[in-house]
């Protein structure tokens, strides 16, 4: 979301979503962004309710209940080798448990690595759809 500075094009996503009577929660990771608080800057750039805001350990244990996540740009993150592979270079990390909701849409530019330079197996599993192309672009495609 950083890169492409799509925070503006998700608050406006965010605004027809709540319009249409749907929950919209963001699970912010501690590390997301270039420095901590950076997503909630961006976010709180776009006039996104500061409640909607919520940090990795509250919102994880809601996944499973929820219908749609939409991951925009994250990588390691979001990987479950974390919790799944021993041999990871992430093993032990935490992450945003996305792949326990029903559907799962990840944005990306292109299908490479993270920064831990490992794959992610949350890009292939079945409730997982993948969105290429800029953040930015790709949600003004939705929104129009």
């Amino acid at each position: 979301m950083a890169v492409s500075r799509a925070q503006h094009d998700v608050g406006s996503m965010v605004k027809l979503l709540r319009s249409m009577g749907k929950q919209v929660r963001f699970c912010i990771h501690p590390v997301a962004g270039r420095l901590p608080g950076h997503m909630n800057v961006l976010l709180a750039e776009a006039d996104v309710p500061y409640d909607l805001v919520l940090e990795m350990d509250e919102i994880n244990r809601d996944f499973p209940s929820t219908d749609l996540v939409m991951v925009i740009g994250a990588n390691d993150t979001v990987n479950p080798d974390a919790q799944d592979n021993p041999n990871s270079a992430i093993a032990g990390m935490p992450v945003c448990e996305v792949w326990k909701s029903k559907v799962c849409v990840v944005f990306k530019r292109g299908s490479g690595v993270g920064y831990a330079g490992v794959d992610n197996p949350l890009f292939i599993k079945p409730n997982t759809k993948m969105y290429y192309g800029s953040a930015d672009k790709s949600i003004k495609d939705i929104l129009n």
